[in-house]
């Protein structure tokens, strides 16, 4: 068979299928139970898109499509191999990790987040990081305190 008919993996097709891992956050890997689950559900669906990548029969493309898959499986691992699971605060008495807590900014907005592992957070749904810069100004806080985080003040008008 001529070399014209084989299929030979170009330079480009190899850099794609090395992808980089994920970078691992240097602070503790704290989670909610909740953010356990989140973390063991993404390595579900990661699992099943390597499988799907798997069946592909041209082999660039199968290491392609599974080079995000198999990045994912590696921070997924390492995150469930690290994590720390934090209980609900027992108490509202004073911001902790699992709270959710209310506060008002100078500007007049009032915002309401729980505070959450890194994996976790989603500040659209309501969850920010506990290194956040508000989340680590909050924290150890209680109702009344105010903190400023850049140029605006925040007053904790609620923990739950």
């Amino acid at each position: 068979m001529s070399v014209a008919f084989t299929k030979e993996e170009s330079s480009e097709t190899a850099a794609e299928t090395l992808l980089p891992d994920r970078p691992i956050s240097p602070h503790p890997n704290l989670v909610t139970e909740q953010g356990l689950k989140l973390l063991e559900a993404q390595v579900v669906v990661a699992q099943k898109a390597h499988e799907v990548a798997m069946t592909i029969d041209d082999v660039n493309e199968r290491r392609r499509q599974a080079a995000g898959p198999l990045r994912d499986l590696r921070y997924l691992a390492e995150r469930l191999r690290t994590a720390h699971v934090v209980a609900a605060p027992a108490s509202a008495d004073t911001v902790a990790f699992g709270s959710t807590v209310t506060f008002a900014r100078d500007d007049g907005r009032v915002q309401t987040y729980r505070i959450v592992g890194e994996d976790e957070a989603d500040p659209k749904a309501g969850s920010i990081s506990f290194v956040s810069p508000v989340a680590s100004r909050l924290l150890g806080k209680a109702v009344g305190d105010l903190v400023t985080v850049g140029d605006q003040e925040l007053e904790i008008t609620a923990i739950g």
